[in-house]
């Protein structure tokens, strides 16, 4: 077979995640009975990633977190082994022991990496970790339950927060190391990341802004020992978590003439991936965090979003598409970002993007009493809202984004403060 409209016998999928399970569920039950192929670098079947930093490091449960899938799905799986090339003119995904898997239609769905520390050496020292992976949370377990003297992890993302939320549940002293002068801005906006900041330092955190590390200080037996901060501080300890990002799985297509950069592989709305010269590339299509997509609620704006119920439905619309006679019969991707997280005791939802938003306001409960809903502006229309143990009036908003609902909207109500107060925001940029 080699026209897209012609129906495809085998489906090749580079991806044995969320998105990838999500996507071979959906083929399966869209009625496609061809053969079927999940590849995936990790030897674990697809398992359940938001737990690992929190649940797992506490022991609440082990590390087993395989996603529930059928038993009919009839999936052939090639774990263990990365995909290490792309050849799109004889339609075939090498593996990394040279095996050659022969692809109808193949969807890219590798998902990202911890990014490691840049420096090689320290990054290799035993008591420097990151956290992604299952087997990444049962060593970071295993450490926290021989309980370190002080755990330091360095990033202002929430694998930072989360980590630091379960070590002073464990009562393991804790500090942040967050270059930033606010931590979770990226996510949450400076507000809110201003308002968590507080919150864990409220919680015995050590958090320090605007603070880098200037060098690593190793034992004679190569174990971490201590960090030299670039502003003299020196901080002893012998757990380092690594959390300075995410870098997507885009080597494997070097030399594929594919559109990716930094941000992932480029898609457009029906899940399919962008050839070099802005074309779809016959064939092959792109899902979860690798995805580099144009956000229907934000005038197309490209995004990546590494955000769990946006890896499931585009894996869903991606495998719809897959199946597809021709591209009038395609659906579009239009998946409302959101995600959840639970540290120091409350839980945040935000559904929305607020990277852009150049207003924000409390509209329900306060901040004061640690229960309440905002939302985020752009260019006068609500375009995100966060809750932080204040879920009920979420799906309104939800509803507000969808309908391109002006700012604020749904202003009155009981828990509504009696002034809304909008802050504007300096930096919309970012």
């Amino acid at each position: 077979m080699s026209a897209d409209s012609s129906a495809p016998d085998r489906i090749v999928i580079v991806g044995a995640s969320l998105a990838g399970l999500s996507a071979a569920k959906t083929l399966r039950a869209e009625g496609y009975s061809g053969v079927l192929v999940l590849v995936g670098d990790e030897a674990h079947r697809p398992y359940d990633r938001p737990p690992l930093s929190k649940q797992v490091l506490r022991r609440d449960f082990g590390a087993e977190t395989t996603l529930p899938q059928p038993a009919d799905l009839d999936i052939v799986f090639r774990l263990g082994m990365a995909a290490a090339r792309l050849d799109r003119t004889e339609r075939a995904v090498i593996l990394a022991d040279g095996e050659r898997l022969p692809y109808d239609r193949c969807l890219v769905a590798t998902g990202t990496r911890a990014r490691p520390w840049p420096n090689p050496a320290e990054a290799a020292l035993d008591g420097v970790a990151t956290l992604r992976t299952r087997d990444d949370s049962e060593r970071l377990a295993q450490r926290l339950r021989d309980r370190p003297a002080r755990v330091v992890l360095v990033g202002g993302g929430f694998i930072s927060f989360e980590v630091a939320s379960v070590c002073r549940e464990l009562d393991i002293p804790v500090s942040v190391l967050v270059r930033d002068a606010v931590p979770l801005a990226g996510a949450v906006g400076a507000p809110l990341g201003g308002f968590m900041a507080e919150v864990a330092r409220g919680a015995g955190v050590d958090l320090r802004l605007g603070a880098s590390i200037a060098r690593m200080e190793a034992d004679p037996r190569g174990r971490l020992a201590a960090l030299v901060l670039e502003d003299g501080g020196r901080i002893e300890t012998d757990c380092l978590v690594v959390a300075i990002g995410a870098a997507r799985n885009i080597a494997w297509l070097d030399g594929a003439a594919l559109a990716t950069d930094r941000n992932g592989l480029r898609c457009d709305r029906f899940c399919r991936a962008l050839g070099a010269d802005g074309l779809p590339a016959g064939g092959i299509f792109a899902a979860g965090d690798v995805a580099h997509w144009p956000n229907p609620h934000d005038g197309d704006a490209l995004v990546a979003v590494e955000h769990w119920g946006n890896a499931v439905a585009q894996g869903r619309t991606a495998a719809r598409n897959m199946l597809a006679p021709g591209p009038d019969a395609m659906v579009a991707h239009d998946h409302l970002a959101d995600f959840w997280s639970q540290q120091f005791g409350l839980t945040i939802k935000l559904v929305g993007l607020t990277a852009g938003a150049d207003s924000f306001a409390v509209v329900r409960g306060s901040m004061a009493e640690r229960r309440f809903l905002a939302v985020f502006g752009k260019a006068g229309r609500t375009v995100a809202a966060a809750s932080v143990d204040s879920a009920r009036w979420l799906p309104a908003y939800r509803a507000a984004i969808l309908q391109g609902a002006p700012f604020p909207p749904l202003i009155g109500g009981l828990d509504a403060p009696r002034r809304i107060e909008t802050q504007v925001l300096e930096d919309a940029a970012r």
